[in-house]
């Protein structure tokens, strides 16, 4: 294999060795030295964003790796982002670990570690052209988000949930394989340009496609947390630490998301009939049961966990406005807006989960709703970063998430299914409920507690970045929705 075709691989090849070297490197560390292994792994991010952007804006489709690797469009621009919430997410997450003794004693610097680990296996997942590396890159992110949750090994609620993640994890991973398996053995061929062609062409017995298909989308819909494979989400999400929370929810999706487009759009768009169907029950079914059973929370984290649950639906609705009949030609605009909306979703979680860290404190959690009433009279600055953050996910204008949920609305509504964006539009005006009854708390309650806010500087200028940027971008989404419709067109085209 020459030079050329590795240039598409360096910036996983990069995080491989930075991340082994980071977990040499902080074995010799003393307790007082932790931060050294936090800004490696931050510089770390910051070389593989870079390779990531030079391809990005080179805007060519590489292929290396006998076709198992793609570096196109979509791939850097979904890794860019990839980059930026992980890298939130360590930020957010570094006094709050330091609090819970996630960065000391036998535990080290493993937490950064796992996470970059958690990260090359996205990155794997997003490139991925083969039924084969797409799983290798899968199994990659969940082994380290399964050591991740049982970081805390003396909390019983951890332990509970690592158990739950892995024993439901593993059920997912061999739904997926078992999908494969039986794609691979109608087809003859795990590349996925090739199990498209021999899709379309007409000479395989589409019920053993099918089946085949009914394993993918089960193992996809686990990965995503939706109904009905969404059983794990609320207990994993309340059961674990705060941050490690944060890396299960954020960049995982937008990994999630690319293989839906690599194995659903790119590799069997020929059954896109058939695919579409599953994907409209899984919608319906996870904006129905995630927004009216986050109304009943109490515990913040959980009502978070039932609304990616609805968020995702939103998310798979996309998906399935892209092909109507034969039609094919609004699926670039209908793929682009469910992408911009796994962006959306996953850069307001981040400062959902991050505001709930702010509140947190060592012996203290904040996950319940109660922890947030008053906040306006504790730090007003912080009760308007957690406002944006409702807002957004609620979808109130001019939030970023209101363009966000308008461009998926507008993909359904021009496919002709208007019951589909009726009932989307009134799934979400039922989980406004929950997001302004957080609003309503901060500024309307007297506060349980009178404890300081005091959090680090990094923390601090991140999140306010955050907040405002869901703002700015929000009444400005032109430029970011371009570049999802661009990279999404010409990854398609290619």
């Amino acid at each position: 294999m020459n030079t050329t075709n590795m240039i598409p691989l360096y910036a996983e090849v990069f995080l491989l060795v930075a991340a082994s070297a980071i977990l040499l490197i902080d074995m010799f560390l003393s307790e007082g030295k932790r931060s050294i292994t936090y800004v490696l792994s931050l510089l770390t991010l910051l070389v593989c964003g870079y390779f990531s952007y030079v391809d990005y804006a080179a805007g060519t489709t590489v292929y290396t790796f006998n076709n198992m690797f793609v570096s196109d469009p979509m791939s850097n621009l979904l890794k860019l982002f990839t980059y930026v919430s992980v890298g939130m997410t360590l930020i957010y997450a570094r006094q709050y670990a330091t609090d819970r003794g996630m960065l000391s004693g036998n535990l080290g610097g493993e937490f950064y570690v796992l996470a970059l680990f958690s990260l090359l296996g996205q990155m794997v997942m997003i490139s991925g052209n083969s039924l084969l590396s797409i799983y290798l890159g899968i199994e990659l992110m969940s082994l380290a988000l399964y050591a991740l949750v049982a970081l805390r090994r003396d909390n019983a609620q951890a332990t509970e949930a690592a158990m739950k993640y892995f024993i439901l994890g593993a059920m997912a991973s061999g739904f997926l394989l078992y999908g494969m398996s039986m794609i691979y053995g109608a087809t003859g061929t795990l590349d996925l340009s090739k199990v498209a062609l021999a899709a379309a062409s007409g000479t395989i017995k589409p019920t053993i496609l099918v089946f085949g298909l009914v394993f993918l989308v089960a193992g996809l819909a686990f990965k995503l947390g939706a109904v009905p494979f969404h059983m794990w989400v609320p207990d994993v999400y309340q059961g674990s630490p705060t941050a490690v929370t944060l890396l299960l929810g954020g960049a995982p999706k937008l990994a999630t998301f690319a293989v839906c487009i690599r194995l659903l759009v790119e590799g069997l768009l020929p059954m896109a009939v058939d695919w579409q169907q599953m994907l409209l029950v899984l919608a319906v079914l996870s904006l129905a049961i995630g927004n009216l059973t986050a109304i009943a929370q109490s515990n913040i984290k959980r009502m978070l966990a039932y609304s990616t649950i609805a968020q995702m639906g939103f998310v798979l609705l996309g998906l399935l406005a892209g092909v109507v009949g034969t039609n094919r030609t609004g699926a670039p605009a209908a793929y682009s807006a469910a992408m911009f909306y796994a962006i959306t979703y996953v850069m307001t979680t981040a400062g959902s989960f991050g505001m709930i860290m702010v509140l947190a404190r060592a012996g203290f959690e904040a996950d319940e709703l109660a922890d947030f009433k008053g906040l306006s009279k504790r730090n007003g600055w912080y009760a308007v970063l957690m406002s944006i953050m409702m807002f957004s996910l609620a979808g109130v204008p001019p939030m970023l998430g209101f363009a966000a949920k308008f461009s998926v609305l507008a993909a359904v509504l021009g496919t002709g299914q208007i019951w589909l964006t009726v009932l989307a539009v009134m799934f979400s005006l039922i989980g406004a409920f929950y997001y302004l009854r957080v609003v309503k708390m901060m500024w309307f309650d007297e506060p349980t507690d009178s404890t300081p806010l005091s959090i680090p500087g990094d923390m601090n200028l991140v999140l306010s970045l955050n907040g405002l940027a869901l703002v700015v971008v929000g009444m400005l989404p032109g430029p970011l929705l371009a570049s999802c419709l661009s990279a999404m067109t010409k990854t398609l085209n290619t």
